[in-house]
């Protein structure tokens, strides 16, 4: 389980032993009750929309979210099962500290993105996907970009950089993914999917869980980035099962009515006929209640039709033949990247061989934040846009914003 809590292949981490289940109530204890609704991506963003990318089998349609109108373009890339709102928080506070313009976006199979061929999740695919959306945005005369990708998304932002499918590229930041931890961790994935919940009652309930498991530390950030996490699906086993049994006993019912109605005529035929009436009014009060039933279950089921559940957007367990292929010889390929490389981590255990000895030859950049999960850029947004914002200064990629203090 320890290796679990430094998985570099999702966003996500595993619940903590005795802690959150979705289904109960966790003592809040004394102070004030923490506020677990959803906040909107326009607190965050200033634009949503969506980039259509022609292809050999048709269009694709990649949602993407702006910040900021001058410098360079910080192209950020989300960790595996997330949507781009995972920088909801992280981009109202780099547009704070200097001079750049965000593009947050939806991967493929991903958030809100819809593409032709949402089961093609191969490394070599989704950083093509990159190129089509700068192309499709800027044209042929893009502006300096900056790849910056957290987990799945910072192997992807390698393989984009590495094969040159955005050539304005200016710079690359992976956060928390190394090859060899990554690698390590992959042969228990399928576990950890697992222990999840399948299901939420409420994206409340999905905020709640990603907090009081150690997902996602910050609650702010969880507020915003969960939408993007799970969707809202028709709850249809309660419903179906209701329809069943009572649909069975209508009609033993019925099969029961005509015995007795037949019944009803022989003896309206052998007595006197004053007591005709007494079937048909047998079977008034009958087909009544029958009736009543029937309007009683229509309404119940029409409720249950109306009440959702969520559950995940990305059904992680079935990408497993991609996974290889996002982390498998990542050290080297981020190495040899020509351009200024920043690697953050949450602990310095994730460092690889080939790592370790390229940051003692100072090929890149690396700075550790602790008491980080996984999702460093969403438990301490502040400190890696601090992070990143010395870091572009310091290559002259931008300038501190006037009034900002470092």
């Amino acid at each position: 389980m320890e290796k679990q809590l430094h998985l570099n292949l999702l966003a996500s981490r595993p619940p903590m032993a005795g802690g959150f289940q979705s289904s109960s109530k966790m003592k809040m204890g004394p102070g004030r009750k923490r506020d677990f609704s959803p906040l909107p991506w326009s607190q965050y963003f200033e634009t949503m929309e969506d980039v259509v990318v022609e292809n050999e089998n048709g269009k694709d349609i990649f949602r993407i979210y702006c910040s900021g109108s001058h410098g360079p373009v910080l192209l950020l890339l989300h960790g595996g099962g997330h949507s781009a709102l995972s920088w909801a928080v992280f981009t109202a506070i780099i547009c704070s500290r200097i001079n750049c313009r965000v593009v947050a976006m939806d991967l493929r199979a991903h958030g809100d993105t819809k593409v032709k061929n949402p089961e093609d999740l191969s490394a070599d695919t989704m950083a093509k996907d990159i190129g089509k959306v700068v192309e499709a945005l800027y044209g042929d005369n893009p502006p300096p970009i900056m790849l910056i990708g957290h987990s799945m998304g910072g192997a992807i932002a390698v393989h984009t950089a590495t094969a040159n499918h955005v050539p304005s590229l200016l710079g690359l930041c992976v956060i928390d993914v190394v090859e060899g931890t990554a690698m390590d961790a992959l042969n228990s994935m399928q576990n950890f999917l697992r222990s999840r919940p399948k299901t939420f009652k409420s994206l409340e309930n999905a905020i709640e869980w990603s907090v009081k498991s150690g997902q996602i530390r910050n609650i702010e950030s969880a507020r915003v980035s969960m939408g993007g996490q799970v969707k809202r699906c028709e709850e249809s086993t309660s419903s179906s099962g209701v329809s069943n049994s009572i649909g069975e006993g209508i009609i033993e019912e019925e099969e029961d009515e005509e015995v007795e109605e037949e019944s009803n005529k022989k003896r309206a035929k052998e007595d006197d006929p004053e007591v005709w009436f007494l079937p048909v009014l047998v079977f008034l009060m009958w087909s009544v209640w029958v009736l009543e039933r029937l309007k009683n279950y229509l309404n119940s089921s029409t409720q249950t039709k109306k009440e959702s559940i969520f559950t995940w957007r990305v059904e992680l367990s079935k990408t497993e033949k991609y996974w290889e292929g996002w982390f498998k010889g990542l050290s080297a390929l981020f190495l040899t990247s020509p351009v200024p490389k920043l690697l953050l981590l949450a602990g310095v255990d994730r460092l690889d061989k080939d790592l370790t000895i390229g940051q003692m030859q100072g090929k890149f950049q690396m700075q550790v934040l602790p008491q980080c999960g996984h999702a460093v850029h969403e438990d301490a947004p502040e400190k890696v846009a601090d992070a990143l914002a010395t870091f572009m200064v310091r290559h002259k990629f931008t300038e501190f914003k006037e009034g900002y203090l470092c």
